[in-house]
């Protein structure tokens, strides 16, 4: 059967929003997170949203967000601006956790939105790709051996893309050991949101 076309992004939204498609295998039910315009000249694509993610239904509405604005340099209000920045992770919902944190996200969200989501953001200059899942799915054969390694090789994929770990507090190990991502990654993203928003 063929995907449903949606007139404009905002048809699209409310579709997404309000998607049930694998609710039965959400622990705490369906409540889709994201946002989006078609004026964004960022796009950030995590993995899905975390538990208190899922309680605020605001995107990144936690520590790793908090990180991630601060590598960014930028604000919550810029972060929150729709307008230039959207906020489309691999899973839309709150997966539920597993033994070593959140389970991954759930295939359902991508294969059933993304393509349409993304054919109504035609400004995208930049997208962050933060973790293993959104480097495979936007890389495809690209991508490294390892996150490490595909972050490593962060400047053959620009400008349009930078890959990068999650900056959740469970990765604080890595970025200990990872010391120059800090030193050349972040002043290099820090730049390119800096130029790419400022147009």
């Amino acid at each position: 059967m063929a995907k449903p076309e949606y007139q404009n992004l905002n048809i699209l939204l409310s579709a997404v929003r309000g998607c049930t498609a694998c609710a039965q295998h959400l622990p705490l039910g369906a409540r889709p997170v994201l946002q989006a315009s078609d004026t964004a000249r960022i796009l950030i694509v995590g993995q899905a949203p975390g538990l208190r993610v899922h309680q605020s239904g605001i995107p990144w509405d936690d520590a790793s967000g908090a990180r991630l604005r601060e590598w960014m340099g930028i604000d919550k209000t810029l972060f929150y601006d729709a307008s230039r920045i959207a906020i489309i992770p691999m899973g839309y919902c709150y997966p539920g956790r597993g033994n070593g944190g959140d389970l991954p996200p759930r295939r359902e969200c991508a294969e059933r939105w993304l393509d349409q989501l993304l054919a109504h953001l035609p400004r995208i200059e930049l997208t962050l790709l933060i973790g293993q899942y959104a480097q495979a799915h936007f890389l495809g054969n690209r991508r490294k051996r390892s996150l490490t390694e595909t972050t490593m090789a962060w400047r053959s994929y620009g400008p349009r893309f930078i890959p990068m770990p999650h900056p959740s507090p469970r990765n604080q190990a890595w970025f200990k050991r990872n010391q120059w991502f800090a030193e050349d990654v972040v002043p290099a993203l820090r730049t390119q949101t800096a130029a790419v928003l400022a147009e």
